[in-house]
């Protein structure tokens, strides 16, 4: 009884930990969003998305791949127990918000999987990053692992679609699904690049020449600026 009272503690910490490490990640994201937005006119994020293991779905994990009950290999063993999912514009926008992500002092990347270079055997795409970062909490930093996807808008859909079909088979796709999956994985890419290239054409690359540019200030407000300056006194 005991030690079942010790563990739900520790677990319970252990999810604490992560949603914080989440927020941590976050934060940086949306921080990032904001700067894109302000210097570069440009954002290349569309939509995120997070979540943390319950511990249903944690305890589940480690009976699949025997993880002993202790805070310790869990934090070793399973890496996903907290998750980000950036959505982007463009292909060329996952990387480089990945590293506009990895490149910060307090981050440490663990591992990186390139689905998109890379594709998995189904048509599967996305970035994988593990990374670590610390969370200071009253009794010190806390290193904590989150799992980072980065993926373009089509590359999103059709893993939705995928999930809820590979969900209803219980894993078991039958042949004709799993090859429209593959052909709609294929016409995924060849919208992403066709879109991209719709948007160099229109904008160029991403605005890289406004990169520093000031944000835009209503005239009227400069007009004032500079009225109150000439009128003081050692102006």
């Amino acid at each position: 009884m005991e030690f079942a009272r010790q563990m739900r503690a520790d677990l319970s910490r252990l999810l604490m930990e992560h949603q914080f490490g989440v927020d941590e990640v976050l934060t940086k994201v949306t921080i990032l969003r904001e700067e894109f937005l302000h210097l570069r006119r440009y954002n290349p994020i569309e939509h995120v998305a997070s979540r943390v293991k319950s511990p249903e779905s944690l305890l589940a994990k480690m009976a699949r791949k025997g993880v002993a009950p202790d805070t310790e290999s869990i934090r070793a063993a399973i890496t996903d127990i907290g998750g980000v999912r950036i959505t982007c514009s463009f292909i060329e926008d996952t990387y480089r918000v990945l590293e506009a992500l990895v490149s910060q002092d307090d981050v440490t990347v663990i591992e990186v999987k390139d689905y998109i270079a890379s594709p998995k055997p189904n048509g599967y795409k996305s970035i994988h990053a593990i990374i670590q970062l610390p969370v200071f909490l009253s009794t010190g930093a806390v290193p904590v692992t989150v799992e980072v996807q980065i993926r373009t808008i089509a590359m999103d859909f059709w893993a939705s679609l995928e999930h809820k079909i590979h969900y209803k088979f219980d894993g078991e796709v039958p042949d004709h699904l799993a090859e429209s999956l593959s052909d709609a994985a294929a016409i995924a890419e060849s919208l992403d690049h066709r879109m991209e290239e719709l948007h160099r054409e229109v904008h160029g690359d991403h605005h890289d020449d406004d990169a520093g540019a000031p944000a835009e200030i209503d005239e009227d407000l400069v007009v004032r600026m500079w009225e109150m300056m000439r009128s003081a006194p050692d102006a």
